[in-house]
């Protein structure tokens, strides 16, 4: 009696991958077309999913996903490099149930991922080059440099009033820490060689990383002059408020503004859009989502404040808003005419005109 041999072929069959992705190992749910197939872990490796696919289903077409985490973008490249189109989703995105929520663990994880995946409920997020995201990691550590200085700042001003020392009234009111400041710093007179101790080190760690940060500063000039940055950047300085730090910022956080087919579409991404609920006849718009990029809403608004005081179109539509809401609240409807000039000048690779009310 002869054995027959069925070669395994899946070329009109797609085979749909769910990751739950963590640092030691990685949960895998399989499902071919709408049918579920097996969960399992396996290492943290592209490379080993991939021959697992393709020993398992020769010739199928594959599709993956994972939610975006600390992993970054690495294992989605690798994915499709390999010829596995993987996408990378916002978890907030994933159609979750109660229970789902409530009873949370990787396997589970792993198979609604591949489920909502085979079922066609998942869009994935922007996933920019390596050379975007190497120099949006350079502007992001200046913004974590800027919250070290101010957090050790405030541990300075917390020792000298927990140990009773009176900061002199020429220093108390001056939100910037001048060297003569530092120098009083340095040399004021403490009551045990401790407390000089513990006093000088931190007044030495907020002048390393400040030192760090110019070096930084310097690195991101250079960067914005580069011929990836430079025209853009030119246009984008000339409007009334918008500095280098948040012009890069911008460039490299939004990468392409040809992926936003509007305004709204854009300050949805940065999160300058309010929450809404809509049933039946009633409609009710709540407070600012809170769902946002944290580095462009703060960046943006920081520089609508600065905007109001030299572009005189911004500050009569700021004086217009405030006669009917509060400061922070028309200040968000200045940032988003101010993020209108940013996407205008770059759309149209033209410098902006002072004054011009839109």
């Amino acid at each position: 009696m002869q054995n027959k041999v069925t070669q395994l072929d899946y070329h009109e069959h797609n085979i749909y991958v769910g990751l739950d992705t963590h640092l030691r190992s990685w949960k895998v749910t399989i499902r071919v077309g709408q049918e579920y197939y097996k969960t399992f872990s396996q290492d943290p490796s592209p490379e080993i999913l991939y021959k697992y696919l393709v020993r398992n289903f020769p010739n199928g077409t594959y599709f993956s996903a994972y939610e975006a985490s600390f992993s970054g973008f690495t294992a989605h490249r690798e994915l499709n490099k390999l010829g596995v189109k993987n996408i990378v989703v916002n978890p907030a995105d994933i159609p979750t149930t109660d229970k789902e929520r409530k009873q949370k663990d990787d396997a589970r994880d792993s198979r609604k991922i591949a489920e909502q995946l085979a079922g066609s409920n998942l869009k994935g997020i922007y996933v920019p080059s390596v050379e975007i995201e190497s120099d949006r990691a350079l502007l992001r550590y200046r913004r974590t440099q800027v919250k070290e200085i101010s957090r050790n700042k405030n541990r300075i001003k917390s020792f000298l009033y927990f140990h009773g020392i009176t900061i002199p009234e020429q220093f108390a009111e001056k939100s910037y820490w001048s060297k003569r400041f530092t120098k009083w710093l340095l040399e004021v007179e403490l009551p045990s060689k401790s407390m000089r101790t513990t006093l000088t080190e931190i007044v030495e760690t907020v002048e390393f990383i400040r030192n760090s940060q110019y070096r930084l500063l310097r690195k991101i000039r250079l960067l914005s002059q580069s011929e990836k940055y430079k025209a853009d950047t030119s246009f984008l300085i000339s409007v009334p408020g918008v500095g280098l730090k948040t012009v890069m910022s911008f460039l490299t956080e939004i990468d392409d503004i040809t992926r936003f087919n509007n305004l709204d579409q854009l300050c949805s991404f940065i999160g300058l859009v309010p929450t809404t609920n809509s049933s039946g006849e009633k409609e009710s718009i709540g407070n600012i989502t809170k769902r946002q990029n944290k580095v462009l809403r703060s960046t943006i608004i920081e520089s609508s404040w600065i905007a109001i005081r030299n572009d005189p179109a911004l500050m009569m539509a700021y004086q217009k808003l405030t006669k009917r809401m509060k400061p922070t609240k028309a200040i968000i409807r200045i940032a988003k005419k101010l993020i209108n000039r940013m996407r205008y000048v770059l759309k149209n690779q033209t410098f902006y005109e002072t004054a011009v009310v839109q």
